[in-house]
């Protein structure tokens, strides 16, 4: 009798196994390190963005000669006009509409907050990554800053972190 001799010709069920489970793995690493880089960007979109508001604020006041007024109706913050409202304060300036609208999106849905008198304004934007406070504030003080709360107390951020 002939030896039989046993040829490889392939992959075996558990080599193709061990081969895809690896290149899962992979896959998922890559995934949540992507979807930490769109979060830290979009981030980075509301805070620039609000650095926008910061600008034209300036400008407007430079203008106008104040802010106007803008809140609640008693005094407390309200949620920041959407474009085209009618309106005189800051907030109704169609670039600082435009800036706060598109920092909204980047926080993937928040919710913001606006409060201006005649001197002094603010505004707040939730974050997307909320690991050092929950919104980004500006206000007409130059305070670019981490806030968790939307109190906006006297038309200012009350920062609780620089991040």
């Amino acid at each position: 009798m002939r030896g039989h001799s046993r040829i490889s010709r392939g992959f075996t069920l558990i080599e193709l196994l061990v081969v895809i489970a690896i290149i899962g793995i992979l896959s998922a690493v890559v995934l949540a390190s992507l979807n930490t880089a769109r979060t830290k960007g979009n981030d980075a979109g509301v805070k620039a963005n609000l650095n926008t508001v910061g600008t034209q604020a300036a400008l407007f006041l430079s203008d106008n000669d104040g802010y106007g007024t803008f809140d609640n109706g008693i005094g407390a913050p309200d949620t920041c006009p959407v474009i085209d409202a009618s309106g005189t304060s800051v907030f109704h300036n169609s670039t600082v509409e435009k800036a706060i609208a598109a920092a909204l999106v980047d926080s993937s849905g928040g919710v913001t907050a606006c409060l201006s008198t005649d001197t002094a304004y603010a505004a707040a934007v939730s974050r997307p990554d909320s690991t050092n406070s929950t919104y980004w504030c500006i206000d007409s003080s130059g305070a670019h800053c981490g806030v968790n709360s939307l109190t906006l107390t006297g038309a200012a951020c009350s920062c609780t972190t620089s991040q």
